[in-house]
């Protein structure tokens, strides 16, 4: 299996290539309810959803960003069963955060606007890495913190307040032209991941070197934030418009040098 390389087929093809308990980090946003124009592609999700059970490492996380259509008056529920489906073949819903856009698109009817989309981080077991982003305590100093017990009392106990504590997992972004990123061929793909929402899990739940794959590359975000943080990558895009636009989006970002180096 070549590493830092895309490749330009089906992820299904792509993880037949891989061996079992392979992959560090998957990160991805998968054409969910028709809400991302896939060029036709049919997505097979359950299929997808078996072979990443394989291919992550014990102790591997998934983050699955995915959202729900509306249709005939109701949200679809996508984003959950396929949460559940994870659950269901054995992985593990080890957290459920939020990507929160501070400028979404707005919306008419009689809903307010959809500011978010899930992202599941899916493990297969514990995670063995965690790197969490911190924030500056507003208080500090001993507190007494609330627990309540199996009989329901409260339990009272002194802890002492750190100067950081890790972040809430509610992640704010805001997006759009020249904000996601400023790489202005990105935008040729109808939706792109925000640099910085990819950073921010990539380095929470990896270290350098490790193996990362996105099933959808899409625009190649996960690629170029990869090679930044010195993460090995992988990544699998059907539609051969959205490879072209990747390839050139990295030559781009990187100098001839890197790609002889082995970034494909």
């Amino acid at each position: 299996m070549e590493l830092n390389k895309l490749y330009n087929e089906n992820c299904l093809d792509t993880m037949r290539m891989m061996p079992d308990n392979f992959l560090d980090f998957i990160i991805t946003s998968p054409p969910y309810d028709d809400i991302r124009n896939y060029n036709g592609y049919k997505f097979e999700f359950e299929k997808i959803a078996n072979e990443i059970k394989r291919v992550l490492k014990i102790g591997g996380i998934m983050v699955w960003v995915v959202g729900d259509k509306t249709e005939n008056g109701s949200e679809t529920g996508t984003s959950f069963k396929q949460a559940l489906y994870f659950k269901e073949i054995g992985l593990c819903i080890h957290d459920t955060m939020i990507y929160y856009k501070n400028n979404p698109m707005p919306t008419t009817g009689n809903r307010y606007h959809q500011h978010f989309e899930y992202m599941f981080a899916i493990s297969k077991g514990a995670p063995k890495t965690f790197n969490p982003i911190k924030e500056t305590t507003k208080y500090k100093g001993l507190a007494n913190m609330k627990n309540r017990g199996e009989n329901g009392a409260l339990d009272y106990k002194k802890v002492e307040r750190t100067d950081n504590k890790k972040i809430g997992n509610v992640f704010f972004y805001s997006i759009g032209g020249g904000i996601s990123t400023k790489d202005k061929i990105a935008y040729q793909h109808p939706a792109i991941f925000p640099e910085q929402l990819v950073t921010d899990q990539m380095n929470t739940w990896t270290n350098e070197f490790d193996i990362v794959y996105d099933p959808f590359m899409g625009s190649g975000t996960t690629a170029k934030i990869a090679i930044l943080n010195n993460r090995q990558w992988i990544g699998s895009e059907i539609s051969k418009e959205y490879v072209e636009i990747t390839e050139l989006r990295l030559k781009e970002n990187f100098t001839n040098n890197l790609f002889e180096n082995g970034f494909n």
